[in-house]
């Protein structure tokens, strides 16, 4: 996108040139320059003063206090007793900077990041499926020329309208898209087929379709014998999927599965597509391996115009996952587990590698351990908003204010640097340089716009500050993003997202650069045509049975509540609910509730409702709709306080991702107190 002058205003235009969406935007991007000049922009630090309120403090009174704090901390509780809560709207720079901060400024293994709420699941399943995690291991482009699309627990058309463009242009080559949701949404309505599925089958839907592909001899046979391995175990686990046992389980007609599997199976060009809701579980991890294996036994994993994906779902929520934000990782997609990882960071950055610290908590641990004895004290959040975004979230406030101190950076006073003792302001995304990674793979460049406020400052600037110090000037002596880029580069170089070929003026030529791409080297668009990054070079088929939820409904709560995103909002609101033209058009949630159930509980549509679950309530308008299933309701995440829909969901966690039970839980509906 442009950023121009308009009038004396700030107005957003398209890049017509850019080849991902050729100069289209959602609503949010076309109104982004609204937040730029807001008048609850932060535009001095903030920090408590004797009567217990922020007011504004000089920078180096507002660092001075944060280095102290922290210290103070450490010295009390340990290295460990400080944490870091980063954001997948951060460029590459800040996230591998933010890394870097942690564990060498602050010396914490306790950094994570709210992408853990996001693609963790997926990021973890198809590591452990294909050696690697890349949303989608080839380009938008190719979508179009797929015969047959399933795509799961995705609603494209109104979390990334740009992105329709492809799938528009896939029907009109004739293709066909079935869409599996709980929810008849825009996508599905416009989809060849819907299945609408009860939430938390994931598992049981991909294996009935693998079963019947089975069934009617329609898996690619030599495909299975030459480029995978460990398909008899799922060949066998998928027998007991048939039909009947399907339908029961998830809800969908025998009629639908049978002729998704013939729509899969007959296809040349095949695709799988998941994203949040199949992903956000507590068997999220499983749920995305149950659709890697339909996409390997049809053989369509690196082929032409096939393969299996998924849908990223925040800004850099691609590149924010590669370089270190997490507490299990190191810069360029390596475990920090590896020793040959440790030794090439420490020599990147310069430091023993005894002197890097081992995996921390992950997002949701990290939150609930503050103020607990073995847990964290202090805590540093960039770019992230968790009071609106973590699940329990009357939990997680409690456990905020639990902290010793809490530092915030961010750009307006978000519902988390509202608890804070400490407010940094931040530079927007017009005001600052950088580099993004989109759902491709493609690594894509960020060019300022225009200066920020007069006392604000970007976040490299503010992590360079606190670094100074804590005794590390000499490794954050940064006059750049471009300065922290080529240091990434080199952090990266012979990693799995390898970065080291890809250069600012490389990117500006190529309208993007697609990783891996090594030094001398052209990108990869294209993923897994001849081999795998694994031991063997060969795909991973994983059994993965159906499993029960963590939270089954029952007398007391007799309704499944899932959660997703709304139109016109984003992620936490803390930007868009401060939009005009967004607001109006979606004011406050709603919750999506059937016919059946409206008539069950004596509710009229636009009536205000309670919805209620084992962890607190909430209060919403009502939208009698029959697009959503009679046992189900549907809530947007993006609102806090008592219209906060993660006052409602569980917090049972993947074993692998970490990732929390977003998508699912038992509640029941009630009438708001006279």
């Amino acid at each position: 996108m442009h950023v121009v002058p308009s009038r004396g205003a700030i107005a957003v235009t398209g890049n017509h040139k850019f080849p991902v969406n050729e100069g289209g935007l959602c609503a949010k991007g076309w109104s982004a320059a609204d937040t730029l000049r807001h008048p609850d922009r932060l535009l001095t630090p903030l920090a408590r003063d004797s009567n217990d309120a922020l007011a504004p403090v000089g920078w180096d009174e507002a660092l001075d206090r944060v280095a102290s704090a922290f210290r103070r901390i450490r010295d009390n509780y340990g290295r460990n007793a400080v944490g870091v809560f980063g954001g997948g709207s951060l460029t590459n720079e800040k996230a591998y900077l933010l890394g870097k901060f942690a564990r060498v400024a602050l010396g914490t293994a306790n950094i994570d990041y709210n992408g853990r709420f996001c693609m963790s699941s997926a990021a973890a399943a198809a590591s452990r499926a294909f050696g690697i995690d890349r949303g989608l291991p080839f380009p938008l482009e190719d979508i179009p020329k797929a015969q047959t699309i399933l795509l799961v627990g995705a609603n494209p058309a109104e979390t990334m309208p740009p992105v329709m463009r492809y799938f528009e242009a896939q029907q009109r080559n004739g293709g066909v898209l079935v869409v599996a949701d709980p929810r008849r949404s825009s996508t599905a309505q416009w989809a060849k087929l819907h299945l609408r599925l009860r939430p938390g089958t994931d598992a049981a839907l991909a294996n009935g379709l693998l079963h019947l592909l089975i069934r009617e001899g329609q898996i690619d046979t030599e495909y299975i014998r030459e480029r995978t391995e460990g398909f008899d175990d799922v060949k066998r686990l998928a027998a007991a999927y048939w039909p009947e046992r399907v339908e029961m389980l998830t809800g969908v007609p025998q009629r639908d599965l049978i002729d998704t599997a013939r729509m899969l199976g007959s296809a040349r060009t095949a695709m799988v597509l998941t994203a949040r809701g199949a992903e956000q579980h507590a068997t999220g991890v499983n749920n995305v391996l149950a659709f890697i294996n339909l996409a390997l036994a049809l053989g369509k994993v690196g082929r032409p115009f096939s393969g299996f994906g998924t849908l990223t779902g925040q800004g850099n929520g691609q590149g924010g996952r590669e370089h270190g934000q997490k507490a299990d990782q190191l810069p360029g997609y390596r475990s920090i587990h590896d020793p040959a990882a440790r030794y090439h960071i420490a020599a990147t950055w310069g430091i023993p590698e005894s002197d890097l610290p081992s995996a921390g908590k992950s997002a949701y641990e990290l939150l609930d351990s503050a103020g607990e004895p073995d847990g964290i004290r202090g805590l540093f959040v960039m770019g992230s908003n968790p009071v609106v975004s973590a699940p329990n979230a009357n939990h997680v406030i409690d456990r905020l204010q639990q902290l010793d101190f809490l530092v915030v950076a961010d750009f307006f006073p978000s519902e988390t640097a509202e608890l804070a003792d400490v407010v940094l302001p931040s530079a927007q995304w017009a005001e600052e340089e950088g580099t993004m990674t989109n759902l491709e793979g493609r690594v894509i460049r960020r060019h300022r716009a225009m200066e920020p406020p007069a006392d604000v400052r970007t976040d490299i600037d503010i992590l360079c500050g606190l670094a100074r110090r804590f005794g590390r000037r000499a490794l954050f002596a940064y006059c750049s993003a471009r300065e922290v880029f080529d240091e990434l580069r080199e952090a990266t170089r012979g990693g799995l997202a390898d970065y080291s070929g890809i250069s600012y003026d490389r990117i500006d030529m190529e309208a993007g650069v697609f990783w891996p791409c090594a030094e001398g080297q052209a990108g990869t668009p294209r993923l897994f045509a001849e081999s795998f990054p694994t031991a063997t070079g060969k795909a991973r088929f994983h059994p993965i049975d159906h499993e029960r939820l963590p939270e089954e409904i029952d007398e007391d709560f007799p309704c499944h509540v899932t959660t997703g995103r709304a139109l016109t909002q984003y992620q936490s609101g803390t930007q868009t609910r401060r939009v005009p033209q967004l607001v109006d058009l979606a004011p406050e949630p709603v919750v999506e509730m059937h016919p059946q159930q409206a008539r069950r509980h004596g509710i009229g549509d636009g009536e205000r409702v309670v919805l209620r679950t084992r962890r607190g309530s909430a209060v919403f308008k009502a939208r009698i709709t029959a697009d959503i299933r009679p046992d189900t309701v549907f809530v947007p995440f993006h609102w806090p306080g008592e219209r906060s829909a993660n006052r409602l969901t569980h917090d049972a966690l993947d074993p692998v991702s970490r990732m929390p039970q977003f998508k699912v839980c038992a509640g029941r509906i009630e009438k708001p107190d006279a």
